[in-house]
């Protein structure tokens, strides 16, 4: 479980405003890490083809039957789905019936120094969501508790068009900051901030180098 440690002097943490380094507080364990992924974006898409290859992104359902704007899919030993039977995760991709692909190795490497790097040594996780984000889709607030224990941090890397991240706190009504989200950019959050409601904007249109007109999003959970 979560233990304070010196990295959680965040409220006299200056950003250091550099897009392509340097670390910014968000809250109480939360940091964001600007272009801590810029020099693997390439590779981390080409992961991101192969784990679809054999988990195609879909169009999930919510227990409520809504289906959701942003394509999704997984890696790892668990997968995250929502479906009429609720929220949750399995270790067998429902669509095909087969194990979700292994995470790919440099998603591993980069959640360890990316958590590392925001106060969170040793993390190791067992599941990667990867969202596909199309102009016009955006992610309702909401908060990440569908794992088996939240001492772990949650690990959110950020490719191909930018974004606004929207991050509060454990209550709905807590307000919540706008964070722009650049190509290569990380956000860490655990500890105080592990239960913190965040959601994504509605994605502009635009055109990125290597990610066309969309974006990706992984986010990497110790989930099982």
């Amino acid at each position: 479980m979560f233990r304070p440690m010196m990295p959680y002097m965040w409220a006299t943490m200056q950003s250091l405003f550099d897009p392509d380094g340097g670390m910014e507080a968000l809250g109480p364990g939360a940091a964001l890490l600007h272009g801590h992924a810029l020099a693997d974006g390439e590779a981390l898409l080409q992961a991101i083809d192969a784990v679809v290859a054999d988990a195609p992104f879909r169009h999930m359902v919510t227990p409520g039957g809504f289906e959701m704007s942003v394509a999704m899919t997984n890696c790892g030993a668990g997968g995250w789905i929502t479906d009429r039977k609720g929220y949750r995760y399995t270790r067998e991709d429902p669509d095909t019936g087969r194990a979700w692909p292994a995470m790919p190795p440099l998603f591993l490497a980069l959640a360890r120094t990316a958590a590392d790097a925001a106060g969170f040594p040793g993390f190791v996780p067992d599941a990667c969501l990867i969202n596909r984000y199309e102009p016009g889709t955006r992610l309702s607030p909401h908060q990440d508790k569908d794992e088996a224990d939240f001492g772990h941090p949650i690990v959110s890397v950020s490719l191909g068009l930018p974004a606004t991240f929207q991050f509060g706190g454990p209550k709905r009504a807590d307000p919540m900051k706008k964070v722009a989200l650049h190509h290569g950019y990380v956000v860490v959050w655990g500890g105080p901030s592990r239960l913190a409601h965040h959601g994504v904007l509605t994605l502009k249109s635009g055109e990125h180098p290597l990610a066309g007109h969309r974006r990706f999003n992984l986010t990497l959970r110790k989930a099982l």
